[in-house]
C-alpha cells in the first residue's frame, strides 16, 4: 500500500499574495480591454462594480483552484527532489 503525500496545507502569506497578484491583474487587463466600450457609458461606479463582479467571479472560481493545484504539483516536486 503507498501512501499519499499529505495536502500542501494554506499558502504563506507572501505566496497567497503573488497567486492572488498573478489571478487579478491579468483578469482585470483582459475584462477591462474587453468591456471598455460598453462600460464607459456607464456611471464610474457602476463600471466598477461591474468589472469587479466579473474579476472576482474568475478568480476564485476559475483561477485560484488552477494556481492552487500547480503550486501543490510545484511543492511535492521540491519534495521528492529532497527525499
Amino acid at each position: 500500500m503507498t501512501s499519499r503525500p499529505a495536502p500542501a496545507g494554506p499558502p504563506p502569506k507572501h505566496h497567497m499574495a503573488l497567486m492572488i497578484w498573478v489571478a487579478v491583474f491579468p483578469t482585470l487587463t483582459v475584462l477591462h480591454l474587453l468591456f471598455h466600450r460598453w462600460l464607459e457609458q456607464l456611471p464610474l461606479v457602476l463600471q466598477t462594480l461591474i468589472l469587479s463582479a466579473l474579476v472576482v467571479l474568475t478568480v476564485v472560481y476559475v483561477l485560484m483552484p488552477r494556481l492552487q493545484r500547480v503550486r501543490g504539483m510545484l511543492l511535492r516536486r521540491a519534495a521528492r527532489r529532497r527525499g
